[in-house]
């Protein structure tokens, strides 16, 4: 039964991507190595044996040829090394990202505060308040982040990425931090 529980799905005909407690009663009964057998004594054997095929991780086979090297350098990156070196304190690593076309939503009546024997009650009903789009800069060293929303009103905040200038803006605040936090190591 352990030896079954473990199969991928496929390889039992099964058409789920994993097996349920159910599944593999089924199987199991199917295949006459019992008569009958319940849920609870195929579940408390399989957790003893810490076998749970009702879970699974997704993952994401790396298909890319040069998908290593790519990784390596992002890797050493946040171990803060570039080109086999270390950077210099006064270095940041910032990792950049947006979320684009985030539906604003205003309620159309407001909520009522929770009472005795009450919940809060929340109205369902909203107006549409436009799209928005998130961009974020992450200090990878200190875990500071940087971000703005911006109103998506057309095509040309969806192309937005961070200029020279918001780069350049973000480093002085950074260093400008840096300072404050290590006056005696920085340099000019």
């Amino acid at each position: 039964m352990k030896a079954l529980a473990c199969e991928l799905p496929s390889t039992l005909g099964v058409p789920l991507s994993r097996l349920s407690v159910a599944d593999v009663r089924r199987q199991v009964e199917q295949r006459g190595l019992v008569a009958r057998i319940s849920h609870s004594t195929i579940w408390r054997w399989l957790h003893e044996d810490a076998i749970r095929p009702w879970q699974h991780r997704c993952w994401i086979f790396p298909r890319d040829p040069q998908f290593q090297f790519k990784a390596g350098r992002i890797l050493d990156l946040y171990a803060r090394r570039w080109q086999s070196k270390a950077l210099r304190e006064d270095e940041f690593v910032i990792s950049t990202d947006e979320k684009t076309s985030i539906q604003a939503r205003v309620r159309i009546h407001p909520g009522q505060a929770p009472r005795p024997n009450r919940p809060m009650r929340v109205e369902h009903e909203y107006a549409r308040g436009g799209a928005w789009a998130y961009m974020a800069g992450l200090d990878v060293r200190r875990a500071k982040v940087f971000d703005r929303c911006e109103a998506t009103t057309d095509f040309a905040p969806f192309e937005w990425k961070f200029t020279r200038a918001d780069l350049n803006d973000l480093l002085a605040r950074m260093r400008q931090r840096y300072a404050e936090d290590n006056p005696l190591k920085l340099t000019a």
